[in-house]
């Protein structure tokens, strides 16, 4: 089977956001349908982890958008294994327009996790190696996220019925929605973001009190983390241009 993911995705009015762009969310949900299906087409699905109790956790992901996309069009999404090892995968994304213009790429890193001990578990390494692709992906790689969360007061909320996953935690997404939804509007209409990076730490559950953070590292880039008892389960950095 080829190693490269081809996938195809239609930028409905109903998805856009009040300038008429894809947001970041939308492109990471397109990012996780692409991840899992090219995983299942090749043995490394949903249904095939969890026969082993096991399941993918997304650890890391960065987003890198040099212009978005608008409605009627479609966005063309590619992905490939960059990096296996025992523990951790490496996953890139190229996002194109259906004229073929790339419009942003994404880096990831996956772990498998015991779905009873929640703790990560020893990866098939050589099966998994079979698909690895040497395919440019432009853009840094995932780095260390300054903590922001004890110079800063946090932002509440709770976690919710919406907000939950298939597995009952939080989303996934929803840690991203609530991070961007503290970027006052304005910034939207005078910018757009260049970059978003994400790494997740530990889960949200439901009713958990959370608090928000953010504080501007330098003109234009904002370190965020998501904690819970003053402990990060999440960090953020979002770049704007």
């Amino acid at each position: 089977m080829d190693k490269l993911g081809k996938f195809h995705f239609a930028t409905e009015s109903y998805l856009l956001d009040f300038q008429g762009k894809l947001p970041i969310p939308t492109i990471g949900n397109y990012l996780l349908h692409a991840a899992s299906s090219h995983a299942g087409a090749r043995g490394f699905g949903y249904s095939d982890m969890t026969e082993k109790q096991t399941a993918w956790v997304l650890s890391r992901l960065a987003i890198e958008m040099t212009s978005y996309p608008r409605s009627s069009g479609q966005v063309i999404l590619y992905t490939w294994i960059d990096e296996v090892g025992k523990l951790f995968t490496g996953r890139c994304f190229e996002l194109c327009n259906e004229e073929g213009k790339t419009l942003g790429f994404a880096r990831s890193i996956w772990a498998a996790i015991d779905m009873n001990t929640r703790r990560p578990t020893l990866l098939d390494v050589e099966r998994l190696s079979e698909y690895l692709l040497e395919r440019a992906c432009p853009i840094e790689k995932l780095g260390k996220i300054k903590p922001v969360e004890n110079n800063t007061e946090g932002e509440l909320f709770r976690v919710r019925y919406s907000d939950l996953d298939i597995n009952g935690h939080l989303n996934s997404i929803k840690y991203m929605e609530h991070l961007l939804n503290m970027f006052d509007i304005s910034l939207y209409r005078e910018k757009q973001i260049s970059r978003f990076e994400i790494a997740y730490q530990s889960e949200g559950r439901y009713g958990m009190e959370l608090s928000l953070h953010m504080q501007e590292a330098i003109s234009g880039k904002y370190d965020m983390a998501i904690c819970n008892e003053g402990k990060a389960i999440c960090r953020a950095a979002v770049t704007w241009k």
